[in-house]
């Protein structure tokens, strides 16, 4: 008989050890953060494509209510559209006059860098032929086959042999200064070419800024005849204030376009415009000549701002946060430029010579928005300033600093 072979029975299978609390939560914690921040991202990245295309939409009803102002104006007055045409020409020339002026200047600054480095260049030539000059004397005097002289005057090998390596130390040394004036001379060749493609360039653009003054000067007196016909038209008072009311109707009615767009597209400002009451910077140095709720031309209409005498061309600076909302010509404030700071508030600038700033663009305290000019029909260069708190027009002396 077979022995009995003794089978043990298995071991009941144990169930795995917990994890630690403390690791638990971590990892649950971890977990959570992850998702928290792909879902973060995905909703930072929906809302700036959601932002751009509202901000594209904004954009595009504003230059449907700027071409709705401009024709408009074409039915309701050829003249006023005229100065319109020759101010914004005036800007568009004055632009490219700018751009011409800028691109010279960097072009007289390359030119007279590059004269500098070719004086440079000529006094290192003139050095090195100085010096081997010297050396050529020295071998002159020294006469023709000297190796060979000095081959058969030593007596001592070991002098012979250092001899015969100074003098091949100093062939070399003549050579590479030869080699060096050749290079010396091409570069200076170079140079020299440059020089002349770039006042080749610099005469082009004198010639196109010449050009360019002269339209501007053109412009500037197809304005003046404009601004004389629109005068003429105007014969009395009562057709002046007429022409008043139609220019407050036409601000009134883009003002309000411009609050619907400025609700769907809110400014979010990093100070409040409210809290800068009778602390913003002046926009443009100068004297007040016209004072908000004074009468205008003597009769019903009072301004609804100031008006601050400058000079021409003076650079017109954002006294607060805020974004372009309209940077167009407009009847009776000619090229004007309106921002949003949020919460209802807006600002104004008119009778602007340039503007410097597009519907969209985001500006803070002291960017330049526009430079002084007298476009909208003025006699007197100077800037106009409203604010506006929803329909309200707002005193601008009690938001500015005291002067």
């Amino acid at each position: 008989m077979r022995p009995l072979k003794y089978s043990r029975p298995p071991m009941p299978s144990r169930p795995p050890m917990p994890l630690p609390l403390r690791l638990r939560r971590a990892l649950t914690l971890a977990c959570a953060v992850l998702v928290t921040a792909a879902a973060t991202g995905a909703a930072q990245a929906d809302r700036r494509d959601d932002t751009e295309a509202q901000l594209g939409k904004v954009r595009a009803r504003i230059e449907a209510v700027r071409a709705q102002i401009t024709a408009d104006l074409e039915r309701r007055d050829r003249l006023a559209a005229e100065l319109r045409r020759t101010e914004l020409s005036i800007q568009a020339a004055e632009r490219e006059l700018a751009r011409l002026r800028s691109e010279r200047r960097a072009t007289e600054q390359r030119l007279a860098e590059l004269r500098k480095e070719r004086s440079a260049a000529q006094a290192r030539i003139a050095a090195e032929r100085n010096a081997l000059a010297g050396e050529l004397r020295a071998a002159y005097l020294n006469g023709r086959y000297e190796r060979l002289k000095l081959l058969l005057a030593q007596q001592d090998p070991q002098v012979l042999g250092r001899m015969m390596v100074y003098y091949r130390y100093f062939g070399a040394a003549r050579a590479q200064r030869i080699d060096g004036i050749s290079a010396q001379l091409a570069e200076l060749d170079r140079l020299s070419g440059q020089i002349d493609r770039e006042a080749s360039e610099l005469a082009a653009l004198e010639a196109a800024q010449a050009d360019q003054v002269q339209q501007l000067a053109g412009a500037r007196e197809a304005r003046l005849g404009a601004v004389a016909a629109l005068e003429r038209q105007i014969g009395s008072r009562k057709e002046e204030i007429a022409r008043l009311e139609k220019d407050a109707a036409s601000l009134e009615a883009l003002l309000a376009e411009l609050r619907r767009a400025a609700e769907d597209f809110p400014m979010l400002a990093e100070q409040p415009f409210a809290r800068t009451q009778g602390r913003l910077p002046w926009p443009v140095k100068g004297k007040v000549t016209a004072r908000f709720g004074a009468l205008r031309a003597g009769g019903p209409l009072r301004w609804q701002g100031i008006v601050i005498s400058a000079e021409r061309g003076a650079e017109v600076r954002a006294p607060h946060y805020g974004r372009v909302i309209y940077a167009d010509w407009l009847p009776g404030m000619g090229l004007l430029i309106v921002l949003d700071h949020g919460d209802g508030y807006m600002t104004l600038y008119g009778h602007n010579d340039r503007l410097f700033r597009a519907v969209g663009d985001r500006v803070a305290p002291g960017d330049v928005l526009a430079s002084v000019g007298d476009s909208g029909g003025n006699a007197k260069a100077g800037l106009y300033i409203e604010v506006r708190k929803g329909k309200t027009p707002l005193d601008p002396l009690k938001w500015l600093r005291k002067a």
